[in-house]
């Protein structure tokens, strides 16, 4: 539906949803706030993945790794007429990178990144040579072949070069736990060990790779791999080396990229293509993201303020909430398969 040129319905379709039910809240908020229809559309495996219960369309998908996935995910934009295809999960990004014409195709917009862009992301060597190349400060790494342990300054920090959601890293604090974790951690990789604290900044970019804006946080608790507690704070030279990033990698939509400070001075350490699981706060100082992206897709003009102007000092502390569901509600939503 248009009105003046702007087109007034919207649907967004999330992949892998899981808990994320507080950013579906914020992009139901901005419906109503801009005046917009459309369906929340929300996929995972698990029929009891929280964010399905919030969603306007939920659908069980087969897993990432299945051929299936794709066309799954084509029916599921044919049939609902998604606008805008958002992942909320790493693995998911170089996957629906991969397939964006054939996604694209049905009339959605894939908001990820390039296909190379998503690969320096998701490798964690590739992360640390990508910021060693563009002049961002970046703790030292090493891949297991390139180590002697007994050379080694520890304490150092080890995870998997693939990893996600901070699952399987490791303080290492002496050469025989080294030992034990590089035959324990897949594929590993190696890092300086920095003791924080850690700031993860959200990066806005709109479809053309405009940074509209960078918001940053610091990260006081975490419960897995996504923060519980955390505030805002703002650091001018965090900002401009994650314009730097943004701007590298031709980035769109949104990003988050993580960094730990020493003696004051950022060493960024990662980059995740998506939006961050603590981008609620994000939204809540200033910057509204769903309200941008929903505004683009429909033709409308957004106000941007100038970079860094958002809340700083403003703290999240998060808790659990329940969805209740009987044996029918289950039933019904494991029904929604494609």
């Amino acid at each position: 539906m248009r009105d003046g040129g702007a087109v007034k319905t919207i649907h967004v379709l999330f992949t892998s949803v899981g808990r994320r039910v507080e950013l579906l809240r914020a992009f139901r908020r901005a419906y109503a706030d801009l005046g917009l229809s459309g369906n929340l559309i929300a996929v995972d495996v698990d029929p009891l993945a929280p964010a399905l219960q919030e969603a306007d369309r939920p659908y069980i998908v087969p897993p990432l790794s299945e051929p299936s996935y794709i066309p799954a995910l084509v029916e599921i934009c044919r049939r609902e007429r998604v606008h805008l295809i958002f992942p909320l999960i790493d693995p998911d990004i170089p996957v629906l990178a991969r397939h964006r014409r054939q996604l694209e195709a049905t009339g959605a917009r894939v908001v990820v990144v390039s296909e190379e862009a998503a690969a320096v992301a998701a490798d964690k060597w590739q992360t640390y040579q990508f910021f060693r190349r563009w002049n961002i400060p970046t703790p030292r790494c090493w891949l297991p072949e390139h180590i002697h342990p007994a050379d080694l300054e520890y304490p150092i920090f080890i995870k998997p070069r693939f990893g996600s959601a901070g699952r399987q890293a490791f303080k290492v604090r002496n050469r025989r736990e080294l030992e034990f974790f590089i035959d324990y951690v897949p594929e590993p990789i190696l890092q300086e060990y920095l003791p924080g604290p850690e700031i993860t900044s959200d990066v806005i970019c709109d479809f053309e790779g405009h940074v509209l804006a960078v918001v940053s946080r610091q990260r006081i608790e975490v419960r897995w791999g996504e923060v519980a507690k955390g505030k805002t704070v703002f650091d001018p030279e965090i900002l401009r080396h994650c314009v730097t990033v943004a701007k590298a990698l031709n980035a769109i939509g949104p990003i988050t990229v993580q960094c730990m400070l020493r003696d004051g001075r950022p060493c960024f350490t990662e980059i995740n293509a998506r939006f961050g699981g603590g981008v609620p706060l994000g939204i809540a100082a200033g910057v509204p993201a769903p309200h941008w992206f929903l505004s683009l897709a429909a033709g409308l003009p957004i106000e941007v303020p100038p970079l860094g102007a958002y809340r700083v000092g403003l703290y999240l502390t998060r808790f659990d909430d329940s969805f209740f569901l009987t044996e029918e509600d289950y039933a019904r939503v494991a029904s929604c398969r494609v």
